[in-house]
């Protein structure tokens, strides 16, 4: 698996969670809410130094990462992080990839 980072969402982390070189962003299961891979659990993001790194994408000198242990959420998906334009939010894009 590997995760995209698009432009606008490396602008969206730096603008909204100050995200600077040598910072690392975490993407988790948590549970609550729903998503199009499992119901009752959700993505989570949050500014955290790793500890066991699966899969990372590096851009601007911010690591953004999965853990070993949240690999099961994405049930062998790549993960695409984008922006919606209309609500200025993150938008995230599960793929299998081919």
């Amino acid at each position: 698996m590997n995760i995209y980072i698009s432009n606008d969402a490396a602008r969206w982390f730096a603008e909204e969670m100050d995200a600077e070189s040598g910072d690392a962003i975490r993407f988790f299961a948590r549970y609550g809410g729903s998503s199009p891979l499992h119901e009752g659990f959700s993505l989570g993001i949050m500014k955290e130094l790793p500890d066991e790194v699966a899969v990372e994408f590096i851009e601007d000198g911010v690591r953004y990462y999965i853990e070993t242990r949240d690999l099961w959420y994405f049930d062998g998906h790549d993960l695409h992080v984008g922006v919606n334009d209309e609500l200025g939010e993150l938008h995230y894009e599960y793929v299998k990839p081919e």
